[in-house]
C-alpha cells in the first residue's frame, strides 16, 4: 500500500520546485548575459534606441552598470542555490529526514535576512516570500516526527 503524502507536504514541494524553476532561469539569464556582456552594451549604444524603445535603453542602462565578475558570481550562485533547492523539494518528495531538516535549517537562515528586507522597503513580494517561508517553516516543525524515515 502506497503511502499518501500530506497536502501541506505536496504545496512545499510545489514551492520549492517553483522556487527552483525561477533560480535556474535567473541562473541561465545572468550567465547568458556575461556571454553577451559586449554585445549588449553594443548594442545599448545603436542608433536603433536614440528615439525609440526607451524601456528597452533604460533596462539595458541600468544592467550594463553591473560589473561581469558580478554577473558571474551572481549566476553560478543562483545555480548552486537552484540545484540546493531541486534537492530539498526531491527529499521532501520522498519523505527523507535529511530533506526536512536542510529545509528547516536553511528556511530558518533564510528569516533574518527577509526581515532586514522588509524594514528596508516593504513589498508585496518580498512579504509574500517572508509569509511562505514562515508557513514551510512553521509546518515542517509541527509535522517533523510524522515526516521522514530513519535515513
Amino acid at each position: 500500500m502506497k503511502k499518501q503524502r500530506p497536502p501541506g507536504l505536496i504545496a512545499i514541494v510545489a514551492y520549492k520546485a517553483f522556487v527552483a524553476s525561477l533560480l535556474t532561469v535567473t541562473s541561465i539569464a545572468l550567465l547568458f548575459a556575461l556571454k553577451n556582456h559586449k554585445i549588449l552594451e553594443n548594442f545599448s549604444e545603436s542608433y536603433l534606441l536614440e528615439t525609440k524603445l526607451k524601456i528597452i535603453e533604460l533596462l539595458l542602462d541600468k544592467f550594463l552598470i553591473v560589473k561581469p565578475k558580478t554577473l558571474l558570481f551572481s549566476g553560478l550562485a543562483a545555480g548552486f542555490y537552484a540545484g540546493l533547492t531541486a534537492v530539498e523539494a526531491l527529499g521532501l518528495w520522498y519523505q527523507k529526514g535529511w530533506a526536512t531538516i536542510l529545509v528547516l535549517v536553511l528556511v530558518g537562515i533564510s528569516i533574518p535576512p527577509e526581515i532586514y528586507e522588509l524594514f528596508q522597503g516593504l513589498t508585496l513580494l518580498k512579504l509574500a516570500v517572508f509569509i511562505a517561508n514562515l508557513a514551510v517553516l512553521w509546518y515542517l516543525l509541527h509535522h517533523l516526527p510524522k515526516h521522514g524515515k530513519a535515513d
